[in-house]
């Protein structure tokens, strides 16, 4: 049985995620690991997470899944979920501190904002949002442009080159939602919050063939 290894460094609710994976994928065995070797057995990889940069690197570290995951990231299929989107890039404006550096480019946070109303847009951007996509890619295979997924996040990552960006998304600025390169595709938004269209992405995932 084909296995996804789903990262745990301690930062986020995972089991909305193993889930869902569950759910598009009962053929599966799905595994919320924090062991090395696991990642490293695993079939594909899905790399989450929620919380400040600072807190998820060094959780990361100390849980020595570090080189797992850049391991994974070079090797098998690898879906990176919200900060595990930010996460993969070479620096962070939250706590000033360096990601992965799989990406080049920067990780920033949003701007004091206003919408065409003139109204303040709250920071964290919460909640759904259409997202439009910039690259064709497998994953978004049976998604509509524009289709709505759901958000959560203070920051953003602003790759440097353009055409690791998949998708792009407004929100007083338009930035990167979703970024693809070989075999890695990750995204901002959080698919398992996001009804069909997030279920579709997931199952896109687990059929893909980098």
């Amino acid at each position: 049985m084909s296995t996804v290894a789903i990262i745990d460094y301690g930062m986020g609710n995972l089991r909305s995620v193993a889930k869902a994976i569950e759910h598009v994928a009962p053929q599966f065995r799905v595994e919320v690991t924090a062991e090395p070797s696991r990642v490293a057995a695993a079939d594909r990889v899905i790399f989450p997470g929620q919380g400040a940069m600072p807190d998820c690197m060094r959780e990361l570290d100390q849980r020595g899944l570090r080189a797992a995951v850049l391991s994974a990231a070079a090797s098998k299929p690898f879906l990176g979920i919200c900060i595990g989107l930010q996460m993969l890039f070479e620096h962070s404006d939250e706590g000033d501190v360096p990601g992965l550096q799989v990406f080049e480019g920067n990780v920033a946070r949003f701007p004091d904002m206003r919408d065409a109303a003139g109204m303040c847009l709250k920071v964290p951007h919460m909640g759904w949002n259409e997202v439009h996509q910039r690259q064709s890619h497998p994953l978004w295979e049976g998604i509509p442009d524009g289709s709505r997924f759901y958000f959560v996040h203070s920051f953003y990552a602003q790759p440097a080159n353009s055409a690791l960006i998949a998708s792009e998304t407004n929100y007083g600025v338009r930035f990167t939602s979703a970024v693809g390169r070989a075999n890695i595709f990750a995204v901002q938004f959080h698919p398992e919050k996001s009804a069909h269209m997030g279920l579709r992405l997931l199952s896109n995932f687990i059929r893909w063939v980098p």
